[in-house]
C-alpha cells in the first residue's frame, strides 16, 4: 500500500478497503445491483458501516439511504462509505456531515464538514460544494480528502488529489488543478498574510479515492496516466516539478 504520514490517523484507519468484512459488504452490494442500483434509487445506498452512527439524530442501519438532506455523526472506532448519485463518500470515525440538496433528491449539492474526516470522488456535473469551518471548496469532478481540527480552532486540511477544484477561505480564493495530491492549510487565523498555506500528504492513500472511484466506474488520475507523482502536496507528476505550490506563489 502506499504510505502517506498519518499524524493523527492509524494504519488500520486507512486500510479499511483491504478488511475482509468490508470486502464481502462491498461484494454483496455490488451483487445486489451496486452503483446502478443506488443511481436508480431501487436500493440503499450504504455500501459498508462500520461500529455505530446516526442519521439525523438515531442509530443509523446499514440498509436504509442517506438522502441529501441528512446528517450523519459516526461514533468512535467507527467509519462509513455510501454512495449518492454519482459520487461516493468515505466518512471517518468521530464525524459530523451534513448532506446537503442540490437540484434533486439524491444529488448534493454542499456536504458540510463541522469536525472529523472524510473523503470522496465526485463524477462530472452541476457546480457541488464542500463546506468546513475554515473553507469552501467548490467541486467538479474530482476526488478529494477533507479534514477538520477541532482542538486547532477548527483548521482545516484539504487535499485536491486528482481535478479541478476552486478554493476560498474567507475572501482568499485559489483555483486548484491537480494530477497528484495538491494539499492546502485553511487557517483560523492568517499565516505570514495567507489563510491558505501548502501542506503535505497526510491521513490518505491512494487506494483509499482508487477504492471509492470503482464505486461508482470511475478511475483516478494516476490510474488513467498509469504512473503516480510526488507526494509532497504541491499535486503534480513530475519528479521535479517546476513552480511554486500554488498557495505559495506570490499575489
Amino acid at each position: 500500500m502506499t504510505q502517506h504520514s498519518l499524524p493523527n490517523r492509524t494504519q488500520d484507519e486507512v486500510s479499511w478497503f483491504a478488511r475482509r468484512s468490508f470486502l464481502q459488504a462491498a461484494a454483496a452490494w455490488s451483487a445486489s445491483g451496486g452503483f446502478a442500483a443506488a443511481q436508480a434509487q431501487a436500493r440503499g445506498n450504504i455500501v459498508e458501516l462500520r461500529g455505530r452512527a446516526l442519521l439525523n439524530g438515531r442509530n443509523l442501519d446499514p440498509r436504509e439511504t442517506i438522502q441529501t438532506g441528512d446528517e450523519v455523526r459516526t461514533g468512535p472506532g467507527s467509519q462509513l462509505v455510501f454512495v449518492i448519485g454519482n459520487s461516493s463518500f468515505l466518512v471517518r470515525q468521530n464525524s459530523i456531515l451534513a448532506v446537503e440538496r442540490g437540484p434533486g433528491l439524491f444529488v448534493v449539492g454542499a456536504l458540510r464538514l463541522l469536525t472529523g474526516a472524510m473523503a470522496s470522488v465526485w463524477g462530472k456535473g452541476a457546480r457541488r460544494q464542500i463546506v468546513t469551518p475554515t473553507l469552501t471548496a467548490g467541486i467538479r469532478g474530482t476526488g478529494v480528502y477533507a479534514e477538520v481540527f477541532p482542538k486547532d480552532d477548527y483548521r482545516s486540511y484539504f487535499c485536491n488529489c486528482y481535478g479541478a477544484v476552486d478554493l476560498d477561505a474567507r475572501g482568499e480564493k485559489i483555483t486548484s488543478t491537480s494530477d497528484y495530491h495538491q494539499s492546502f492549510w485553511a487557517e483560523p487565523q492568517a499565516r505570514n498574510g495567507r489563510l491558505l498555506t501548502p501542506a503535505g500528504a497526510i491521513n490518505h492513500t491512494d487506494e483509499e479515492l482508487e477504492f471509492l472511484a470503482q464505486l461508482v466506474q470511475q478511475r483516478t488520475n494516476w490510474q488513467v496516466l498509469g504512473r503516480k507523482g510526488m507526494k509532497d502536496g504541491r499535486g503534480y507528476m513530475e519528479e521535479k516539478p517546476e513552480g511554486l505550490h500554488p498557495a505559495a506563489m506570490p499575489r
